[in-house]
């Protein structure tokens, strides 16, 4: 079984918590399945949930460098040739990181749900949105990179992990994804 879930920010990646904030028990009730991958506190958008430890491996081992998608608001307006140190890869603290196909989005993709708390606005600094598509999964991986470059994340949503996309589904939402 497979389930994908519009992980909401400010919800754990986890089914309990002792500090009682949000978690994944909150939204997906099915018994048996387990987050395959991860999602910060900060993050949203799409996260899978199996009970196939075999398939859990296959779209988290980064041996099998299966493809994430996010979108990222980040603090500043970049061009095209800004990203390219993401598209040769940048060095992180835990070594390089490997290239990325990166792209900057001309808006705010419309079908985009607001987040809530919104992100601070700040009237002197602009932001813009990039799309980054990932073969590995190293923790706060795609805010450490675009802060490498001069561009800190302010919102960072999955919408894709190998084939699976989060379509339609809004916040909190679950569906079967195979």
């Amino acid at each position: 079984m497979l389930i994908a879930l519009n992980k909401p920010y400010g919800v754990l990646c986890q089914f309990t918590d002792r500090d009682g904030r949000p978690t994944l028990a909150d939204f997906v009730t099915t018994p048996g399945v387990y987050a395959a991958g991860r999602l910060d506190l900060d993050s949203e958008g799409l996260l899978l949930l199996t009970d196939d430890g075999a398939l859990a491996h296959r779209l988290t081992d980064p041996r099998h460098k299966q493809p994430k998608t996010y979108l990222a608001q980040v603090e500043g307006v970049p061009a095209d040739a800004d990203l390219e140190p993401l598209r040769r890869g940048v060095t992180l603290a835990d070594g390089p990181a490997l290239p990325v196909a990166a792209r900057v989005l001309p808006d705010e993709p419309a079908w985009l749900w607001p987040r809530v708390p919104p992100i601070r606005y700040r009237r002197d600094k602009p932001t813009a949105w990039i799309e980054l598509v990932l073969r590995e999964g190293r923790n706060r991986q795609v805010r450490r990179m675009t802060a490498a470059i001069g561009l800190p994340t302010l919102r960072l949503v999955r919408t894709r992990v190998g084939p699976h996309a989060l379509g339609g589904l809004a916040p909190g939402q679950t569906r079967i994804a195979g």
